[in-house]
């Protein structure tokens, strides 16, 4: 469920994209010094927003340097760091390890189960903090594979599911606005949850895999009511954070909430639009 957290890169003015990117950049050198070179072949577009909001947030002082890299050899680029940026990162990869454990017990994908067992040494000795949410992210991704198996019909469960797993990983620590970001990331979450279903439906479908959507997708107005749904979803995430005393970089976060969450969702009705009217034709 990556790849769904980005900018809508049109909209976004140049300074801003560019102190994205030196967030992104952040991230990734991050990765490499706290997890080596399997770290940073995680690194996604997802938890740079999450240490972009966090910094926003708490305002810490930030690292800023200019520098090459190897995807960037000839020209210094400038990257951010702070340490929203090393949660973030360790977020990243307890992520991708359950990402990866998940795709080897359903599609039996040798590569990720190889690369989680990489990445399972790498989290071994980690502070408290990460060591919580970890318990917690198993916790609810054991739940979550428990009801899958036994083809849960209610949709709002499930995707709540998913909610309270990005909920905990928002609410950086117990202070004044951990109701607040834990409130965002559960709708967030359950945004993501049902976008990546109705993105997965029709492979899901062929395969004979579990889908939410799958006793419904039929039905006259699915494809309304799945809009509506994630809608819903994104209104009450907005509103959250909305509530939060933010002004740094929330051009870029607003960005990413109004406009870059719905990407996906879009390239997906396109598709089945297209492959509709090749149908009818």
């Amino acid at each position: 469920m990556f790849g769904y957290i980005v900018i809508n890169k049109p909209e976004l003015k140049i300074k801003d994209y560019e102190t994205y990117r030196s967030y992104y950049c952040g991230l990734c050198k991050t990765l490499k010094e706290r997890y080596g070179f399997s770290g940073r072949m995680s690194l996604n577009y997802d938890t740079t927003f999450l240490a972009i909001l966090l910094d926003a947030l708490y305002e810490p002082d930030n690292k800023v340097t200019s520098e090459r890299c190897v995807t960037h050899p000839f020209v210094k680029h400038k990257i951010c760091r702070s340490i929203y940026t090393d949660y973030a990162a360790d977020m990243n990869v307890l992520l991708t390890y359950y990402k990866c454990k998940d795709d080897w017990q359903d599609e039996k994908k040798h590569i990720k189960n190889a690369y989680a067992k990489l990445l399972t040494g790498k989290m071994k000795s980690k502070e408290s903090c990460f060591l919580n949410k970890k318990e917690k992210v198993e916790e609810l991704l054991s739940e979550l594979s428990k009801h899958e198996k036994e083809k849960e019909a209610d949709i709002d469960a499930m995707a709540g599911i998913f909610g309270k797993l990005l909920g905990h990983i928002f609410a950086y620590t117990s202070d004044e606005w951990e109701d607040e970001l834990y409130r965002m990331g559960f709708f967030l979450g359950k945004f993501i949850y049902l976008c990546d279903a109705y993105e997965d439906l029709e492979e899901d479908m062929k395969k004979g895999n579990y889908n939410p959507f799958a006793n419904m997708h039929d039905k006259a107005g699915f494809d309304d009511k799945v809009k509506n749904l994630l809608t819903m979803m994104m209104a009450q995430c907005c509103k959250e954070f909305e509530t939060l005393p933010i002004i740094k970089n929330l051009d870029i976060l607003r960005n990413i909430l109004y406009s870059g969450v719905w990407s996906r969702y879009e390239i997906a009705v396109d598709k089945k639009r297209k492959q509709e009217g090749v149908a009818d034709t």
